[in-house]
C-alpha cells in the first residue's frame, strides 16, 4: 500500500515524535519539530495515529538501544502505513538497516537539519533512506540546527500556522502576606530514566518547558574517550557553535519570555569559539538584557579552578547548582575508566565552589559495578561521595558496550552484585539529599513556576529554586512563569 504523502489537497500531514535519552537530544527533537511546523506538517501526540513518526534514539546504554527499537516498532503498530523515521545515536551507531527496525528512514545526528529534504527524497521514489555521514570526520562542522530550524519554509501545501526527577519540597509565598502556610511535598530526588523517552507534543521552537525553560545547545561531540562510553563514535569530535550563534538563540528566547536558559551539550566543558572558553560564553550570556536564570547541565571537574569559580560567582543569573560527574570515588576505577582527574583533583573543585557561591548543589553520577571494581574500591567510593556530601547523586549500573574498551576487560562485575551496589549507593544518595534539604529549611528561596499539578486532591504550583528543588505552593493567582520568593519547608505529601 502507497503510504501518505504531503500533496493530498486539503489536507495537513501529521508528524508524532519521540525523544529517548538525554537533554542533547531533547533540544534536537524540539528542532526537527520547528523544522517540521515551518515545512506546514502538523505535531500531534506520538499516542495517536500519525502520517509520519519521528523517533529520537539513544544509545548510551543496551536497555537505550532496545528502548529505541521498542518506540519504532511501536510506531510501526500505530500507523502501518506511515513514514517511520530513526534519528539519532542508536542510527548512528551503525550495523543496522531501516527493514530490521522497522523503519522508512535512517537520519544520523549530523544529518538532522535536513530532515525535509531527505523525508521528501523518500518520497520522490519510495526507496528507504539512510542519511548517515561519518561522524568522527575529523573536518565535519557543527550542524546549526537552530538556524535551520528558524527558517520559514514557503510554498508549501496545506501550511500548518506555528505553533532526571528534582528535588521536591516545599514552600509559601511571601510575597504579598507574611502569613504562613504550610504545603505538603516530597523531599527526594530520584534521577530520570532518561531512555524512557518523552513525546514532543507542543507547538513553540523550543518545547523543553513551553515559556519557562529553554535547552539550548553549544557543543556536540566528545573527545574524552572514556572507556566506557560510546557517545564518541555517534557523536563525533567536539565542536562548538559561534558564541554570537548562541547569543542570538538566547536572546530570541528571553524576547519569547523564557526565564531560565539551559546550556546543554554532550562535553558542554570543551567548549571553545576563539579565545571564548565556556566560562567566557556564561559571562557573555550573564550580561544579556533580560537575562534571569542560567543554568548548567553538566561540567568537567578540571575546569573548577580557583578563577573559574570566582569568575562564576560574578554571573548574576547564574544558578548554583553544578552537576559534576564523578562516576567513581576510587581512584584506581577513575584510571580505568580513563578520565582524567583523580578524586583530590575533584574535592578541590567542589571546595572552590562551595567558597565562592553559598550553598550551591553540587550532583553527581556514579557507575556501579564497573569492570574491576572489588570490595575495597566500592567501598572507596562510598567513603568519598559521603565526604563530599552530594546535594543529589544518580546512580547507574555498569552496561557494557561492545566496541569500548572496558567491553573486554577482566573482572566483569555479577548483575547481583551490580544490583547490591547500585542499591547502597541510592541509598546513600537519598541521605545526602535529605542533609543538603534540610539545610534549606525555614529559608527564603527564589522559585521559577512551570505549572499547575494536583497532589493528595489538591492543586499546586510547582517549580524550581536556582538550586534546583522541586517546590510546591499553593496560591490563588496564576503563577505560569513567574518567580516569587518562598520560604522552604520539607513536609511529605501521602504516599
Amino acid at each position: 500500500m502507497e503510504k501518505s504523502t504531503n500533496i493530498h489537497k486539503n489536507c495537513i500531514e501529521t508528524v508524532a515524535l519521540h525523544n529517548l535519552g538525554c537533554k542533547v537530544n531533547t533540544y534536537e527533537t524540539e528542532k526537527m519539530a520547528a523544522l517540521l511546523q515551518n515545512a506546514g506538517y502538523r505535531i500531534v501526540p506520538f499516542t495517536e495515529k500519525a502520517d509520519i513518526y519521528v523517533v529520537n534514539t539513544c544509545s548510551v546504554t543496551q536497555m537505550a538501544d532496545k528502548k529505541s527499537r521498542q518506540m519504532l516498532h511501536r510506531a510501526r503498530r500505530l500507523n502501518p502505513d506511515a513514514v517511520v523515521i530513526a534519528a539519532g545515536c542508536f542510527v548512528q551507531a551503525g550495523g543496522i538497516t531501516p527493514e530490521e527496525i522497522g523503519a522508512d528512514i535512517l537520519l544520523g545526528n549530523d544529518k538532522k537539519g535536513e530532515l525535509i529534504s531527505v523525508l521528501s527524497a523518500y518520497r520522490s521514489d519510495k526507496k528507504a533512506k539512510t542519511a548517515v555521514i561519518d561522524i568522527n570526520d575529523p573536518d565535519e562542522c557543527y550542524e546549526e540546527l537552530y538556524r535551520e530550524a528558524s527558517k520559514e519554509v514557503t510554498g508549501v501545501p496545506g501550511k500548518a500556522p506555528a505553533g532526571g526527577e528534582p528535588v521536591e519540597a516545599t514552600a509559601v509565598n511571601l510575597t504579598e502576606s507574611p502569613t504562613k502556610i504550610p504545603i505538603e511535598g516530597p523531599a527526594e530526588n530520584r534521577p530520570v530514566d532518561e531512555t524512557a523517552g518523552r513525546h514532543i507534543e507542543a507547538s513553540a521552537g523550543n518545547l523543553s518547558h513551553p515559556h519557562t525553560r529553554a535547552f539550548v545547545k553549544i557543543q556536540d561531540g566528545c573527545n574524552q574517550f572514556c572507556s566506557y562510553c560510546r557517545i564518541p563514535f555517534v557523536r563525533g569530535r567536539t565542536r562548538s557553535r559561534t558564541a554570537a550563534s548562541v547569543l542570538d538563540e538566547i536572546a530570541q528566547m528571553l524576547r519569547h519570555g523564557y526565564k531560565e536558559i539551559v546550556l546543554t551539550g554532550i562535553h558542554v566543558s570543551s567548549y571553545r569559539d576563539g579565545e571564548t572558553d565556556l566560562i567566557g560564553l556564561i559571562e557573555k550570556i550573564d550580561a544579556l538584557p533580560g537575562m534571569r536564570r542560567l543554568r548548567l547541565s553538566s561540567m568537567e571537574p578540571r575546569l573548577i579552578t580557583e578563577e573559574a569559580a570566582r569568575r562564576l560567582s560574578k554571573c548574576a543569573s547564574l544558578c548554583p547548582h553544578f552537576h559534576l560527574s564523578l562516576q567513581s570515588g576510587c581512584d584506581a576505577t577513575i584510571k580505568r575508566m580513563n578520565r582524567h582527574y583523580t578524586t583530590a583533583q575533584f574535592e578541590e573543585g567542589v571546595t572552590y565552589l562551595r567558597k565562592y557561591f553559598t550553598d550551591p548543589a553540587i550532583t553527581t553520577d556514579v557507575i556501579a559495578g564497573f569492570p574491576g571494581e572489588t570490595k575495597e574500591e566500592f567501598a572507596a567510593t562510598k567513603e568519598f561521595v559521603q565526604k563530599i556530601g552530594f546535594a543529589d547523586m544518580h546512580v547507574f549500573k555498569y552496561s557494557p558496550r561492545e566496541g569500548t574498551r572496558a567491553f573486554a576487560f577482566d573482572g566483569q562485575v555479577s548483575e547481583e552484585t551490580k544490583n547490591l551496589r547500585s542499591d547502597e549507593l541510592l541509598l546513600l544518595a537519598e541521605k545526602m539529599n535529605k542533609v543538603f534539604c534540610k539545610t534549606w529549611e525555614g529559608r527564603m528561596a527564589e522559585v521559577l513556576f512551570e505549572e499547575c499539578v494536583a497532589k493528595d486532591g489538591k492543586e499546586y504550583w510547582t517549580g524550581f529554586t536556582r538550586e534546583y528543588l522541586r517546590v510546591y505552593a499553593e496560591s490563588g493567582e496564576d503563577l505560569k512563569n513567574r518567580i516569587r520568593p518562598m520560604e522552604f519547608h520539607l513536609r511529605p505529601f501521602a504516599k
